[in-house]
């Protein structure tokens, strides 16, 4: 039987990432089953017949977006409740709330964080080890059709996060069974990586296990990568290295390798990450709400300059509040054209390729998704320029990263299949799932005792 065609017919602009990076006024899109076959010139591609045709007119088309570092299985249930300025007892107090998480209370707050994700363009994401009941949630995986990297994030050292600790060769354990259980389930939407948690909570043992874990089963390797002032100086009292000197050191860097967040470096591990071709996933959503300094601390420019691949994250919906990729994008192209007073500083193209095909390539997909060209996933996101936002249009690269956010999104399409249409989610009943959570999340805080009460009275 033949597979399902769908064409995405006479678009407004296609904007492939394609390795010239070529925009398609007035283009048509032909898809086959999972994959894209035919990108082109509506005119050309006229007379090609599909099972269903979606009008393009007005709309603006891009990769699925990427989203390199999103904690999904618990921020939402208790979204907001963390005063600014809660510091160090921020982390304990979140882990604390996903460790009493049932399994009902971590599936439907995946699926809502993944609603919300899907509904403003990210069609892959990585979450980085924190959900703790893998095979409940994968129905919410299967159900919205998202495209997935998962793990279980391990600690062998003990930690102020309230993260648990095991023993070294129980965590590499749970690594390899994860790996083992969820890679490339749901017809290859999903992989599963290693994932300690941080150099910090990991003996070299557990670091070095990770990566060969990694390059035995062909996944990744993340890592937390946040390093305060006081982490630096630890590492240098410990190994006599920075942070990425000590990883290069054994042999734990590489291309199968994501560092989330990369504050705190310097230009000498920026050297060494580039030397390794170890990747990058940046969250400038919470680095900026969470006062990281991030002009000053991430040196963003300098490992693009240095020819690093990095892909954008927004972290979680409790220290950033906002999950859609699109803000992190918007982030990436401005805040270093003020914090260098320099406005060639990361131009509108280049947070893009953060955006979509440099992300993909972060997470080791970019020969499957990432870009519109034949072969490739059909991956899709159809965006509504019949908005004010949109308008005027002359240049859709400034639009879509300067002008636009994700309530713009119209349409989009993972593995070819149609999961959000008309701005509206086709696997849930959305307002249902909110009410849901909400309640789920007030159970979650008085069953826990935990409270951080409005600065202004609720009457």
């Amino acid at each position: 039987m033949a597979e399902t065609t769908l064409k995405i017919h006479g678009a407004r602009f296609i904007m492939t990432l394609d390795p010239e990076r070529r925009i398609i006024q007035d283009g048509s899109i032909i898809v086959e089953g999972q994959r894209i076959i035919q990108v082109g010139k509506a005119t050309e591609l006229e007379s090609v017949k599909a099972d269903r045709v979606i009008d393009g007119s007005e709309m603006v088309v891009t990769p699925g977006f990427c989203n390199g570092h999103m904690h999904i299985s618990y921020a939402h249930a208790t979204r907001g409740v963390f005063p600014d300025d809660l510091g160090a007892s921020y982390l304990p107090n979140v882990f604390k709330l996903q460790g009493e998480m049932t399994e009902e209370e971590e599936y439907y707050t995946s699926l809502l964080a993944i609603t919300e994700l899907l509904r403003y363009g990210t069609t892959c994401f990585l979450d980085p080890g924190s959900t703790k009941h893998l095979e409940t949630c994968m129905k919410a995986y299967e159900e919205s059709g998202c495209r997935i990297i998962v793990g279980w994030h391990v600690a062998d050292r003990p930690n102020p996060l309230n993260l648990p600790v095991s023993s070294t060769a129980e965590a590499i354990s749970m690594m390899d069974q994860t790996i083992q259980s969820f890679d490339n389930r749901l017809d290859g939407r999903m992989r599963a990586w290693a994932m300690p948690f941080s150099p910090s909570f990991s003996t070299e043992e557990l670091l070095r296990g990770a990566k060969e874990l990694a390059d035995r089963y062909g996944t990744g390797l993340t890592l937390h990568f946040n390093n305060s002032p006081q982490a630096v100086e630890a590492s240098l009292s410990q190994h006599g290295k920075r942070p990425a000197e000590y990883l290069e050191d054994i042999g734990v860097l590489g291309p199968s390798t994501l560092l989330a967040h990369c504050l705190g470096i310097d230009q000498g591990e920026v050297d060494v990450m580039a030397r390794t071709g170890t990747k990058a996933v940046m969250c400038p959503t919470a680095a900026i709400k969470g006062g990281a300094g991030m002009t000053r601390t991430a040196l963003l420019p300098e490992l693009l300059r240095a020819g690093v691949t990095v892909g954008l994250g927004t972290d979680a919906g409790n220290n950033s509040n906002l999950v859609e990729t699109m803000r992190s994008m918007y982030l990436a192209a401005v805040l270093y054209k003020d914090g260098r007073e320099d406005v060639g500083m990361i131009p509108a193209e280049t947070a893009l390729e953060m955006a979509t095909i440099k992300g993909a390539e972060a997470l080791g997909l970019g020969d499957e998704i990432g870009s519109i060209e034949p072969g490739k996933k059909a991956d899709l996101v159809l965006f509504d320029t019949k908005r004010p936002e949109w308008r005027t249009i002359f240049n859709p690269v400034n639009n879509l990263v300067y002008n636009a956010d994700g309530r713009s999104v119209h349409t989009v399409i993972i593995d070819g299949k149609v999961v959000v249409e008309n701005h509206e989610p086709l696997f849930v009943d959305q307002w249902e799932l909110i009410q849901r959570v909400q309640k789920l999340g007030e159970g979650l805080l008085a069953r826990t005792g935990i409270s951080f009460p409005s600065r202004w009275p609720i009457v």
